[in-house]
């Protein structure tokens, strides 16, 4: 039997809560460098949380090789009925992290945070072919009577986090936009990629990356809208691209291409009265004037 194991903060379960730690006690991923900026900006650490959702990513509903497609005017144009999508296992994904994400934030709430700061996102390999979507980060509790209706979550450092406060802005919810798209390799393309082709763009690989893109960047902006925010901060931006033979065709290919945007949504809460950060110190000479 192949084994597991796990040596981060322990979860209690799908969908079950933390309960607060005795004794006021309190365990942190921060840097002492992020401990005291997020001190600074009027929050206390209350403990680390994690939130995990192990998936089966299965049949997408599609087979054999796609038919190969342009793009013209921003969209997708086939040249075949044959296209096929990969938009059901997108947001299959996007659920699965969005599951692991809402776990993390129930954890925060019930240690009493009023959301969570430096959250990191990993995928890891679970036996039997499963894929593990995780999320840790640090919750944190507001020195203030005022409590935010649900939990934030922020990708932001701890320095970062207290910037945004300093300027006037708060973390409203962690976005993500997640792309998958597939491309055919077909005799369009193959003839620009021999060896006696001459010096020239392959436009159906660059056709793939900024399609994949602008479909992350299109499902970051809905995701982030659900928030409620003004903007985005984008951290984290992800492109990977695989291929595999074509089934049908011995010697073509497809090509796959997955973008991956992390972002926080932001919202102003009021021109912030204090400075964005520790005033510089003044100085004078000591020495008298001749």
């Amino acid at each position: 039997m192949t084994q597991r194991r796990d040596t981060g903060p322990s979860g209690t379960g799908p969908g079950v809560p933390t309960a607060p730690r005795p004794g006021g006690l309190w365990d942190s991923g921060l840097s002492s460098e992020e401990y005291a900026a997020v001190k600074g900006a009027g929050f206390e650490p209350v403990g680390q949380v994690l939130g995990t959702t192990v998936v089966n990513i299965g049949y997408g509903g599609v087979g054999g090789c796609p038919g190969a497609w342009t793009v013209r005017d921003g969209k997708r144009v086939p040249f075949s009925r044959w296209v096929q999508s990969l938009s059901s296992t997108a947001a299959s994904i996007h659920a699965a992290r969005t599951l692991a994400l809402s776990r993390a934030a129930a954890e925060c709430g019930a240690l009493g945070g009023d959301g969570i700061v430096g959250v990191e996102l990993r995928i890891g390999r679970f036996p039997e072919g499963f894929v593990e979507y995780s999320v840790r980060g640090t919750a944190v509790r507001a020195r203030s009577r005022v409590r935010p209706h649900r939990p934030f979550t922020s990708h932001l450092t701890g320095q970062d986090f207290a910037k945004l406060l300093y300027a006037g802005w708060v973390p409203t919810g962690l976005a993500l936009g997640i792309g998958l798209e597939v491309r055919h390799d077909d005799w369009r393309t193959s003839r620009r990629t021999t060896w006696t082709a001459d010096n020239q763009e392959v436009d159906g690989y660059t056709q793939l990356l900024g399609h994949v893109r602008r479909e992350a960047r299109r499902h970051l902006t809905l995701d982030a809208a659900k928030y409620g925010g003004e903007g985005l901060v984008v951290d984290e931006v992800e492109l990977t691209v695989s291929e595999s033979e074509c089934s049908s065709y011995g010697y073509a290919r497809d090509f796959i291409a997955e973008a991956v945007l992390v972002g926080t949504s932001i919202a102003r809460f009021g021109r912030s009265e204090r400075s964005a950060g520790p005033t510089p110190l003044t100085m004078m000479r000591l020495e008298r004037e001749r």
